[in-house]
């Protein structure tokens, strides 16, 4: 088994990234994988999905432990991601779609980054509809919740399966406009990274199954990642969430167009 340091490096930063903002696993560290260190983009979507899974739990550990996850809320959204990642593992494998060129994955992986990306800079702006419908029409929106994190976790289960991106970013957009006034900001964290573990798990053996994971390469992300996600969680309480979204926003819209223009 060959450890590359600079991989561990790159865990390391995006491990960090996570355990801050629960933001960035797939949408950082596959387009780093493809575009800085020429991985395959099947064998980064399958590597990544697994590393984020582990690195996932650390981090999900440390909230655990603060109080800011909100299991009620990871069950109702795992209800629908995990039958459609399973369901889309299946249409991969009996369709042969885990074989379709590298241009069509990257290419969905750069419609999945402005997605995540215009969903992380009008974050505020859902925050706020949310806020008004579940304040203004209190009995409703209440009635719908349940429902509606279910067909969010269905549309979660496709997109992180296919590109593993989303899980993180595009679900605490999800959750701010879904539950404004139940989670805080570092119940929100919390919450996301504990459901984004099984998604990614899943997803993640699934694509093992079908060859897409280097075994090499998930090691040496590991080592970064692992402590990088604990220290990230340690500081999550006082870092500007804020200030961080808006910048991985932007860094993830310009990876985008990197990306769609490969």
């Amino acid at each position: 088994m060959q450890i590359d340091g600079m991989n561990s490096i790159a865990g390391l930063l995006v491990g960090t990234i996570v355990g801050i903002t629960g933001v960035g696993g797939g949408a950082l560290m596959t387009p780093i994988l493809v575009l800085f260190f020429g991985i395959a983009p099947q064998t980064a979507v399958g590597t990544d999905l697994l590393y984020a899974s582990i690195t996932k739990m650390f981090g999900t550990a440390v909230h655990h432990n603060h109080g800011t996850v909100d299991w009620e809320i990871v069950k109702r959204l795992a209800w629908g991601s995990l039958p459609a990642a399973a369901l889309t593992l299946a249409w991969m494998t009996f369709s042969g779609g885990h074989q379709v060129k590298n241009g069509f994955i990257i290419q969905a992986v750069g419609i999945a980054l402005i997605i995540t990306a215009l969903g992380m800079l009008f974050k505020e702006k859902l925050h706020a509809i949310g806020k008004n419908f579940r304040v203004g029409d209190s009995e409703k929106f209440k009635n719908v919740q349940p429902v509606l994190t279910v067909v969010a976790g269905i549309v979660l289960g496709v997109l992180v399966t296919l590109t593993s991106i989303g899980a993180g970013a595009l679900g605490t957009v999800m959750l701010v406009y879904l539950y404004p006034l139940r989670l805080s900001s570092n119940k929100l964290v919390g919450t996301d990274l504990a459901h984004a573990i099984p998604l990614a798990l899943i997803a993640g053996l699934g694509h093992l199954s079908l060859g897409n994971v280097n075994y090499d390469l998930l090691v040496s992300l590991l080592l970064g990642s692992i402590p990088g996600v604990l220290i990230g969680s340690l500081i999550s309480t006082r870092a500007p969430l804020t200030l961080i979204r808006y910048a991985i926003a932007i860094v993830l819209g310009l990876v985008a167009v990197k990306m769609l223009s490969v």
